[in-house]
């Protein structure tokens, strides 16, 4: 690539796209890289400011742009994803398929921090649908030293990428509905149609539904039966506060899972259960928040477990920064800050 006067650029190519903006009416390429000068195009060249142009001189070590942001493109792209095509340097991840969005944090900054690399992704560990926007990716010159590339590939390449979307796999739930004014008809149930709708927005669905007193045993044996009718997820509405009646998850240890935490920085949503059966299979215990807020901590968690990425204790702390909701008069969830701690 070698740098000459544009009046002088007859016969030579152009070795990037040349984008011309006019405000408000037009911002586009006016010329796309691989175009050969003609005469007619010095005055056009000339009104958008190039007084001297950049033209392809193929030098051994050096990588044009477009392919280096193939290179970078392969470290990202991995199952369930497409690439499109070069454009100004720039290329872009897409979603092939609905699931959860899940980057290597620690190998993103790591390439990002090699010179004049640059790749940018949306939040982590957010759902996706197909035709999401991922990932872009390109370099900040218009060429770059073959080493360099070397570099990114050495810590991702398209045999082990940074980005992964995690289809949603588990399908299957049981509810386990509490509270003797329920179980006797007293109240409405207004909890499990909140549950069966959210559910729904990841292709899940509720099999199966119990509702049981404020009775420690009876909770417990419900979970028990869900959990051998082979469900996939279990949830527990209710009973999950300190008052003495509330039993569920002193009935979900019993059950046999494990528990990662029982509690969260995050409001709405503090009081929240999660554990895992040996198996694996999630269970986990809803506050009443769930019931009436519009975005809680189980909005978060639900998209990690229904695409069976383990949630750990570590994962459950790490919300507290972003784990306010500021309870926004038009609620924007899930664009915004709420959640996004990792």
């Amino acid at each position: 690539m070698k740098l000459i006067g544009t009046e002088d650029a007859v016969g030579h190519v152009i070795c990037h796209d040349i984008t011309r903006i006019i405000k408000g009416k037009e911002k586009g390429v006016a010329f796309q890289k691989g175009h050969v000068v003609q005469p007619e195009d010095i005055p056009v060249l000339l009104s958008i400011g190039k007084e001297n142009l950049y033209v392809w001189e193929k030098r051994e070590g050096l990588l044009h742009e477009d392919e280096a942001a193939r290179i970078l493109a392969a470290a990202c792209k991995n199952a369930h994803m497409r690439l499109t095509e070069p454009r100004e340097g720039k290329i872009e991840v897409i979603s092939e398929t609905e699931g959860l969005f899940v980057v290597d944090l620690e190998r993103l900054l790591a390439i990002n921090s090699i010179d004049n690399m640059m790749i940018a992704t949306r939040n982590t560990l957010q759902p996706v649908k197909s035709g999401d926007k991922l990932a872009g990716t390109r370099i900040i010159p218009l060429v770059i030293e073959e080493e360099r590339m070397r570099e990114v590939s050495a810590i991702a390449d398209e045999n082990n990428p940074i980005l992964a979307v995690k289809p949603f796999v588990r399908k299957r739930a049981g509810v386990v509905t509490t509270g003797s004014e329920v179980y006797k008809g007293r109240i409405e149930d207004t909890f499990t149609p909140v549950i069966v709708e959210k559910l729904k927005a990841f292709g899940a669905r509720m099999e199966l539904h119990r509702v049981v007193p404020d009775e420690k045993e009876r909770i417990e044996v419900a979970i028990r039966e869900l959990k051998e009718a082979g469900m996939e997820l279990i949830v527990c509405t209710g009973g999950m506060s300190v008052d003495p009646d509330d039993l569920t998850p002193a009935a979900i240890r019993e059950s046999g899972a494990r528990i990662v935490t029982y509690g969260a920085p995050v409001l709405p949503g503090a009081m929240f259960l999660l554990g895992y059966f040996e198996d694996g299979t999630p269970v986990m215990g809803l506050p009443g928040c769930v019931m009436y807020a519009r975005a809680t901590i189980f909005d978060m968690i639900l998209p990690r477990v229904l695409a069976d990425v383990p949630v750990t204790k570590a994962d459950i702390v790490k919300l507290g920064n972003g784990g306010l909701c500021l309870n926004c008069p038009v609620c924007h969830y899930p664009n915004c800050g709420y959640g996004k701690g990792v």
